[in-house]
Protein backbone atom coordinates (compact mmCIF):
# COMPACT_ATOMS: atom_id res chain seq x y z
CA UNK A 1 0.00 0.00 0.00
CA UNK A 2 2.80 2.54 -0.78
CA UNK A 3 0.60 4.60 -2.35
CA UNK A 4 -2.00 5.34 0.69
CA UNK A 5 1.26 5.60 2.92
CA UNK A 6 2.53 8.33 0.27
CA UNK A 7 -0.82 9.54 0.51
CA UNK A 8 -1.13 9.54 4.11
CA UNK A 9 2.39 11.24 4.48
CA UNK A 10 2.19 14.10 2.31
CA UNK A 11 -1.91 14.84 2.12
CA UNK A 12 -1.36 15.44 -0.94
CA UNK A 13 -3.12 13.55 -4.43
CA UNK A 14 0.05 15.28 -6.42
CA UNK A 15 2.98 14.74 -4.19
CA UNK A 16 1.68 11.24 -3.13
CA UNK A 17 1.24 10.33 -7.05
CA UNK A 18 4.74 11.27 -7.72
CA UNK A 19 6.24 10.18 -4.31
CA UNK A 20 4.39 6.44 -5.70
CA UNK A 21 5.34 6.74 -9.10
CA UNK A 22 1.77 6.63 -10.04
CA UNK A 23 -1.34 8.86 -11.79
CA UNK A 24 -2.51 11.21 -9.14
CA UNK A 25 -6.28 9.74 -10.47
CA UNK A 26 -4.96 6.40 -9.03
CA UNK A 27 -4.25 8.30 -6.24
CA UNK A 28 -7.45 9.71 -5.49
CA UNK A 29 -9.09 6.31 -6.16
CA UNK A 30 -7.45 4.17 -3.87
CA UNK A 31 -7.79 6.94 -1.31
CA UNK A 32 -11.58 7.39 -1.95
CA UNK A 33 -11.85 3.69 -2.10
CA UNK A 34 -10.29 3.71 1.46
CA UNK A 35 -12.25 6.23 2.83
CA UNK A 36 -15.79 4.98 1.84
CA UNK A 37 -14.69 1.14 3.59
CA UNK A 38 -14.37 -0.58 0.07
CA UNK A 39 -11.20 -2.60 -0.46
CA UNK A 40 -8.47 -1.30 -1.91
CA UNK A 41 -7.21 -3.60 -4.93
CA UNK A 42 -5.97 -2.98 -7.81
CA UNK A 43 -7.44 -3.39 -11.28
CA UNK A 44 -10.47 -5.49 -11.12
CA UNK A 45 -12.41 -7.39 -13.90
CA UNK A 46 -15.87 -6.53 -15.14
CA UNK A 47 -18.67 -8.45 -15.68
CA UNK A 48 -18.70 -9.63 -19.44
CA UNK A 49 -22.08 -10.64 -21.16
CA UNK A 50 -20.54 -13.97 -21.99
CA UNK A 51 -19.78 -14.78 -18.47
CA UNK A 52 -23.42 -16.50 -17.71
CA UNK A 53 -22.59 -18.72 -20.49
CA UNK A 54 -18.75 -19.64 -19.30
CA UNK A 55 -19.97 -23.20 -18.24
CA UNK A 56 -22.08 -24.10 -21.19
CA UNK A 57 -18.86 -23.14 -23.43
CA UNK A 58 -16.35 -24.78 -20.90
CA UNK A 59 -18.27 -28.14 -21.43
CA UNK A 60 -18.48 -28.15 -25.58
CA UNK A 61 -14.65 -27.16 -25.31
CA UNK A 62 -14.04 -30.64 -22.60
CA UNK A 63 -16.09 -32.86 -25.08
CA UNK A 64 -14.86 -32.15 -28.21
CA UNK A 65 -11.22 -31.96 -26.31
CA UNK A 66 -10.61 -28.58 -27.52
CA UNK A 67 -11.35 -29.45 -31.23
CA UNK A 68 -14.58 -26.90 -31.12
CA UNK A 69 -13.86 -23.87 -33.14
CA UNK A 70 -15.77 -20.61 -31.78
CA UNK A 71 -18.07 -19.53 -34.81
CA UNK A 72 -19.61 -23.02 -33.81
CA UNK A 73 -19.85 -22.06 -29.98
CA UNK A 74 -20.71 -18.78 -31.35
CA UNK A 75 -23.95 -20.01 -32.81
CA UNK A 76 -24.97 -22.25 -30.32
CA UNK A 77 -24.80 -19.54 -27.70
CA UNK A 78 -26.99 -17.42 -30.43
CA UNK A 79 -29.47 -19.99 -30.17
CA UNK A 80 -29.72 -19.65 -26.07
CA UNK A 81 -30.31 -15.90 -26.51
CA UNK A 82 -26.94 -14.61 -26.53
CA UNK A 83 -26.57 -11.11 -27.46
CA UNK A 84 -22.73 -10.80 -27.72
CA UNK A 85 -20.41 -10.65 -30.64
CA UNK A 86 -18.86 -13.18 -32.18
CA UNK A 87 -15.69 -11.10 -31.40
CA UNK A 88 -16.85 -11.70 -27.65
CA UNK A 89 -17.03 -15.50 -28.19
CA UNK A 90 -13.69 -15.78 -29.79
CA UNK A 91 -12.32 -14.07 -26.69
CA UNK A 92 -14.14 -16.12 -25.04
CA UNK A 93 -13.04 -19.53 -26.26
CA UNK A 94 -9.43 -18.58 -26.48
CA UNK A 95 -8.86 -17.97 -22.78
CA UNK A 96 -11.16 -21.07 -22.33
CA UNK A 97 -8.85 -23.01 -24.78
CA UNK A 98 -5.92 -21.62 -22.85
CA UNK A 99 -6.60 -22.41 -19.29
Amino acid sequence: MEILEAFDATGSVHSAAQLARVDPKTVRRYAAARDAGRPVTGASRRVRMIDEHMGKTEEWIERSSGKIRADVIHVRLVAMEFTGTERTTRRAVAEAKAA
